[in-house]
């Protein structure tokens, strides 16, 4: 399991270790748990330090991003050794609920949550349920496109002007939950031939799909690369390191993940499991995104947000049919076809 660091606590986290009472002594055996994390490590390490701090349970943390964590439940379907996986996209929660993977558990705090996250757990057989929404988007450096006096894209059209050509990054879809939300977009949005020839376009402006869904906005940010296509969400967290980067959502539509959890099937800690889950579904416990910089919007409703979190209100979003396009055939389906019709392309 992945060691944690101990990082000074920030208002947040301090606020919800008061909400938890008296601290029990982390010499006080609770029991143990064991969640594989797919958000991001501050953020993990947060939920590590706070849940071990209010309840006594120590939790073995272990950082892996979603299809890496899918891939690792599978190989452990005969003795399960993750009882909670926590965070990343909704897709691969769902592939996981399908195949058997996860417990069915309906919460008690399900009408405190948003009904994007409700639906999550309803669509999955009450075997997974949605955490945190993000907005799919572009991010761009806003000193380069300044020096390079480019346009901000402000469309999914927009990137396919030969200008941006070897100046955009996006994910590969293969290894990025980012990347195969942004492949069921425009699917949903343009049609299936339609959408496929349009990144078939816009591979020919790709500088390079990466294995991360976080990693082509964190380029844009330092100046490796000056657009990525990325969750919108994952920007102010880089500006607010001091880079010059800014987000902004396409006008003519685009979806959005919902970020998930589930309680492995077979679990050996499963009562706590519980516990965990029920935590993690608090408005305090869901503070720790924006303490750790990350701003996706939470599903408690009661969260108090950070302004810097997207205003869905002012987002274009298309009907996105989690269910369908979180089906382990249609993911597969549309990843192997971009692989043969668009990244088998030359640039």
């Amino acid at each position: 399991m992945t060691a944690p660091f101990r990082p000074r606590l920030p208002t947040a986290v301090l606020a919800a270790l008061a909400w938890g009472g008296a601290a029990p002594a982390l010499a006080q055996d609770g029991g143990q748990l064991n969640v594989i994390c797919s958000v991001q490590a501050e953020w993990c390490n947060m939920i590590q330090t706070v849940f071990a701090r209010t309840t006594g349970i120590k939790l073995n943390m272990s950082l892996k991003g979603s299809g890496e964590a899918l891939a690792q439940l599978i190989a452990e379907r005969a003795n399960p050794k993750t009882d909670v996986w926590f965070g990343g996209t909704g897709d691969p929660h769902l592939q996981a609920a399908e195949q058997g993977l996860t417990l069915e558990y309906k919460s008690a705090a399900l009408p405190q949550l948003h009904a994007w996250a409700q639906q999550q757990a309803q669509q999955s057989g009450w075997k997974t349920v949605g955490i945190y929404s993000g907005p799919l988007g572009f991010g761009y450096n806003t000193e380069l496109i300044a020096k390079k006096k480019m346009p901000v894209p402000k469309t999914w059209a927009d990137l396919l002007n030969p200008v941006y050509k070897g100046e955009i990054q996006v994910a590969n879809p293969a290894s990025s939950g980012t990347a195969y939300t942004m492949i069921a977009t425009l699917v949903q949005l343009m049609g299936e031939d339609k959408a496929f020839e349009y990144m078939k376009g816009l591979h020919r402006n790709i500088s390079q799909y990466t294995r991360s869904g976080t990693a082509p906005i964190k380029a844009a940010a330092r100046g490796e690369t000056t657009v990525s296509i990325s969750f919108v969400h994952d920007g102010p967290g880089e500006a607010a390191q001091g880079f010059p980067v800014a987000t902004i959502t396409p006008s003519d539509g685009t979806g959005a993940e919902i970020g998930s959890m589930s309680i492995i099937k077979g679990a050996r800690n499963v009562d706590a499991a519980k516990k965990f889950y029920e935590w993690a579904l608090t408005a305090q416990a869901q503070q720790f995104g924006a303490a750790a910089r990350q701003f996706q919007l939470p599903s408690n409703k009661a969260t108090p947000l950070d302004p810097r979190i997207p205003d869905f209100k002012s987002i274009r979003f298309i009907q996105y049919d989690y269910a369908k396009y979180g089906a382990s055939a249609e993911r597969r389906r549309l990843i192997s076809k971009w692989e043969k019709e668009v990244n088998a392309l030359p640039r």
